[in-house]
């Protein structure tokens, strides 16, 4: 197998893995959430973004644009470079919109119900709009990276 059929296996095993949490979250997580009374909200968004921070989730998470970038460069095939910019926009949206709303649950005061209610209101709406642009950004991304590769 030549390094450029490893580089587009990698680029679609990593974003389809990382296109699936986000879709996840997307179609169970965040409406199953909105069932939830504000204070368990809070406690368990803020225990999902601890958990996260893990072995399995981060290498995938870097590697997914790093690999979509690699296929696109050592490919130089249109469909490779317009899923690399989807992976790039997939990490961006999560860097620079989620990741911060995040850290800003995680620090809320939320001792009180009142606390938690506006903990809640100024991240639930916001984190679940990002997380939907990053999830058509990812499968976009992955479905790019397919196409590029059956073109090979």
């Amino acid at each position: 197998m030549s390094f450029s059929a490893v580089v587009l296996v990698v680029a679609v095993v990593t974003g389809g893995l990382l296109a699936g949490v986000f879709f996840v979250c997307a179609c169970a997580v965040v409406p199953g959430f909105r069932r939830l009374d504000d204070r368990t909200f809070v406690a368990a968004f803020r225990a999902i973004n601890r958990a996260i921070l893990n072995a399995w989730f981060l290498p995938v998470f870097f590697a997914a644009p790093v690999a979509a970038v690699l296929a696109a460069v050592v490919t130089g095939r249109p469909l490779a470079a317009a899923g690399a910019v989807c992976a790039v926009l997939t990490f961006a949206v999560t860097v620079g919109a989620n990741v911060p709303l995040n850290t800003a649950l995680e620090r809320a005061q939320v001792a009180t119900d009142a606390g938690c209610r506006t903990a809640r209101e100024r991240f639930e709406r916001p984190w679940g709009r990002w997380n939907l642009v990053r999830t058509v950004t990812a499968v976009t991304a992955l479905a790019l990276a397919a196409l590029a590769a059956l073109a090979a």
